[in-house]
């Protein structure tokens, strides 16, 4: 009888704690979860006005109210009216907010410091529907509101995209469910093979949408990782069904300061961008940068770098192991440039390397390391869709391993460890891997937490299970009074002991 009531107690005990390990989270984010967020400033403010000022159309209020109905503010109230707020609310905003009031970490839960002066903050400075409606000069300068389509500086070739085989990794990975975050000059979002590919994204120079480039680069970037091949155009990117998020920092004659280089970073990881882009605009030797870095790597996402040119890269050091840093290669298999010593870590095309044009310029030809960071970040995008499993660290180290040596190439020097391999990079054997993999090694992500809590939580009532049936058993020994019926065991019965 014991024994069974024993049984019975395990069984609620288990069945608890699978419970709560299987029971669905909340649909709010995390309470350490970074979000854009912004403090209502005024009563007389509604959800409309808001979505128009930081998202640019009335028609995604919606979508604030879903992120925000029924939260408990620091007032105590809740939100169930679009046109109903309060001064000092918190409100959760989409991840492509931007303009002056919106702010980036994890949510307050306490009264703001100072209650918001009682006047709806300022429009934002960029005029997004003169954005909407940019027209195309086919010459000349670029004037406010318009851009011209950047000169190519090469002759087109496809020679990049037949040495790296990106049709054959296709057999394997496209990118889906990837957002590469590109941070240079902007992505012109209009351009046919990227239809649909690219978000709004953000520009840190202007204060608005980032699918607007008036330097071409960010673009062509852009087409290297996710241009879909269409009929008659000669090439697609390499994750073709990727999708690619604007960090715009550069204009066609302003850049943006560097305090606000973390700020990019920070930024296309609030977006949730799987891989991050780097173009070399961003300073990779300030702290704000590197700690920005570092934490985007702590939050999973891969990052790749442009290897830095001899004598420039005092402080590139101090970045995490687990950063791509790329060179770019010419088609004889001539560096690029002169890279700073011992910072290559893996190789790819970056001279006269064929892309998308901006502005209606159909394709360009053009060279840079940023072409180079292209290329190995759609082939992080590839492995990432491939090998979901995997931390971005580890994705790195795939990266970097599977890439193929080149000829007379040393470790350490302009090549690194050689030319990226995106077919190998998807479908090698790393018995480094299997190793993690079933020593359960590695940091749990955000997203599985709960279920490493859970397995924490059973392994603990397992063992309050055993200690009590061992506690039990000696019991029973002691008092001589052991039977099979009260340990629940089927051993024989011992002869009743001597008095």
């Amino acid at each position: 009888m014991k024994g069974t009531l024993l049984r019975r107690a395990a069984a609620m005990l288990v069945s608890a704690a699978l419970g709560a390990g299987l029971c669905g989270a909340p649909a709010h984010a995390a309470s350490d979860d970074y979000v854009h967020y912004y403090t209502v400033a005024s009563a007389s403010e509604n959800l409309m006005e808001i979505a128009q000022r930081f998202l640019g159309s009335p028609a995604r209020s919606t979508e604030i109210f879903n992120l925000n109905t029924g939260r408990r503010q620091p007032d105590g109230g809740r939100l169930a009216d679009q046109n109903r707020l309060q001064a000092g609310w918190y409100l959760v905003l989409p991840w492509d907010a931007v303009g002056s009031g919106v702010a980036y970490g994890i949510l307050p839960t306490g009264k703001p410091a100072s209650t918001p002066a009682e006047t709806p903050p300022a429009k934002p400075r960029v005029d997004l529907q003169s954005v909407a409606q940019t027209k195309i000069k086919p010459k000349g300068s670029a004037t406010p509101g318009t851009c011209t389509a950047a000169p190519a500086t090469g002759k087109p070739s496809r020679w990049g995209m037949l040495k790296l085989a990106a049709e054959q990794a296709w057999k394997h990975s496209r990118g889906s469910g990837q957002l590469v975050a590109i941070v240079d000059s902007g992505v012109d979002g209009r351009a046919p093979q990227l239809y649909g590919r690219v978000t709004t994204g953000a520009d840190l120079v202007t204060v608005g949408p980032g699918d607007i480039d008036c330097l071409g680069t960010g673009t062509a970037m852009a087409g290297l990782v996710a241009a879909k091949p269409l009929s008659g155009l000669p090439f697609g990117g390499m994750a073709p069904d990727s999708s690619v998020m604007p960090v715009r920092v550069v204009t066609d004659g302003k850049t943006v300061s560097r305090t606000n280089h973390a700020a990019a970073i920070e930024t296309a990881v609030g977006a949730g961008a799987s891989v991050i882009a780097l173009g070399p605009y961003v300073d990779l030797d300030d702290g704000a940068v590197v700690r920005a870095v570092r934490n985007a790597i702590e939050r999973n996402v891969v990052v790749v770098a442009p290897a830095p040119v001899a004598g420039q890269a005092p402080g590139f050091a101090g970045l995490p192991d687990a950063v791509i840093v790329v060179g770019g290669v010419a088609e004889n298999g001539m560096p690029a440039a002169v890279y700073a010593p011992r910072t290559v870590d893996v190789v790819a095309p970056g001279v006269n390397i064929t892309s998308i044009g901006n502005n209606g310029a159909g394709q360009r030809a053009d060279s840079g390391t940023r072409y180079a960071v292209a290329l190995t970040a759609g082939t992080a995008a590839l492995v990432r869709s491939a090998h979901p499993e995997l931390t971005a660290p580890q994705v790195a180290h795939r990266v970097t391993v599977t890439s193929d040596r080149m000829k007379g190439a040393q470790p350490g020097d302009s090549y690194g460890n050689g030319m990226v391999d995106p077919v190998a990079a998807i479908t090698r054997e790393l018995p480094e891997e299997a190793t993690s993999a079933s020593g359960l090694g590695g940091r749990p992500e955000p997203g599985n937490r709960l279920a490493w809590l859970s397995l924490v939580l059973i392994v603990l009532v397992g063992g309050l299970l055993i200690t009590l049936l061992v506690f039990r058993i000696r019991h029973a020994f002691r008092a001589g009074t052991a039977s099979p019926d009260q340990l629940d065991l089927d051993w024989p019965a011992d002869p009743a002991p001597k008095l």
